[in-house]
């Protein structure tokens, strides 16, 4: 039995290698998966092995649940990792790990190591150990849903309040000018309501990894960010401003999914930043690209939050001021800054305050739809 542990302690790459070789050639969702990706948490869990095998030496029914513990953290980590790749599912997380009790009785047998005691002790810790991975890959499969369905729910809010608010507005004796102008407003809050709601669909059907999905079609992101600085003007009390040379920003986009995290962008700042100093929205055009600035003042992000606030499952931090977070904001942000081909980047000092910045190539993408993944760590 020591033979056995030392083996898969002393031969982990080739274990690996093998094994890798063997999940190419027997499962079609490897073809989407990076190798990297593949090989995540493998080496934990063949350390595991090694040491459990050592420690229950005389016999398989020796083994506690204690000593599996290290195993149920790395498949379970295991299992997170694929929730966020393509195409996975919970067959194929149980396959990838009776490919590797295959791999290893092969190789074990190969060597002339292999007996009945380690079989039985390989067969309970594998079990084990997909049991805790399918478990983990559904809990993060289905918080990913939950999230991405409540932050669309919440999004649908800010277009339906500003119909409301012109309604409000409407005076049945103002002039055809104002009349026509309000209507306008109405049509277009509620026009983007029921493009969010169509959003909000496709997400009830979200399958692994493949986050949210985009509508790419050739069109004048202009007037989404025009229409953001609008309507966040009538919702928060600090100043929105855009300043922009540009006449049009015409490009392949999704221009529903752009105005969705300028708000988020717009909202934060105002949430997070000062409450008395204006929001400012800048956009640019660039030749190829396009680059849109939020900038607000106000206390800074920390250093150590700079990462993370761009990860799906760790949230925000509830503001000060009592404001409730809208969740996965800034990880919406990064996805479809992604989606686009684009590029996220974020200064936040004392000084200069907090501003995100977006590149987006302005035919980087074919018009269609496509589907965007989520940063959830």
């Amino acid at each position: 039995m020591k033979r056995a542990a030392k083996y898969i302690r002393d031969n982990s790459n080739h274990i690996i290698e093998v094994w890798e070789k063997t999940v190419n050639a027997e499962m079609q969702v490897s073809d989407d998966t990076h190798n990297i990706v593949l090989r995540n948490q493998l080496p934990n869990v063949l350390e595991d092995l090694s040491e459990i095998i050592e420690e229950n030496g005389a016999s398989a029914s020796s083994t506690s649940r204690k000593d599996l513990l290290d195993i149920v953290d790395d498949s379970s980590d295991h299992g997170r990792h694929r929730a966020a790749t393509s195409n996975y599912s919970v067959a194929a997380i149980l396959k990838e790990y009776r490919l590797l009790h295959e791999v290893l009785t092969d190789l074990l047998r190969e060597n002339d190591i292999y007996d009945e005691e380690t079989g039985l002790i390989l067969n309970k810790a594998i079990e084990t150990a997909m049991v805790n991975s399918a478990k983990t890959f559904n809990r993060s499969l289905n918080d990913m849903k939950e999230k991405l369905m409540a932050t669309l729910a919440h999004d649908i809010r800010n277009p339906v309040s500003s119909a409301f608010m012109a309604l409000d507005m409407l005076d049945p004796e103002a002039g055809a000018e104002e009349i026509t102008h309000i209507k306008e407003v109405i049509e277009n809050s509620l026009g983007y309501a029921i493009r969010l709601i169509e959003g909000l669909l496709d997400t009830i059907t979200v399958e692994a990894g493949e986050g949210i999905t985009l509508n790419f079609k050739e069109q004048d992101i202009l007037d989404d960010i025009d229409w953001v600085v609008k309507e966040a003007s009538m919702i928060f009390p600090n100043k929105i401003s855009l300043e922009t040379k540009a006449s049009e920003l015409t490009g392949v986009f999704d221009g529903t999914a752009i105005r969705r995290i300028l708000e988020n962008l717009v909202s934060n700042a105002v949430k997070y930043g000062s409450r008395s100093e204006p929001v400012h929205i800048y956009a640019e055009d660039k030749k190829d690209e396009v680059v849109i600035r939020v900038h607000n003042e106000g206390n800074p992000i920390p250093d150590g939050r700079k990462k993370e606030i761009f990860n799906f499952l760790n949230g925000e931090e509830a503001p000060k001021d009592g404001l409730k977070s809208w969740g996965m904001g800034l990880s919406l942000v990064k996805a479809v800054t992604d989606a686009h081909g684009g590029k996220l980047e974020l200064k936040s000092d004392k000084e200069f305050g907090t501003e995100f910045k977006i590149t987006l190539g302005k035919y980087d993408k074919e018009p269609g739809k496509t589907k965007s993944r989520i940063n959830y760590k």
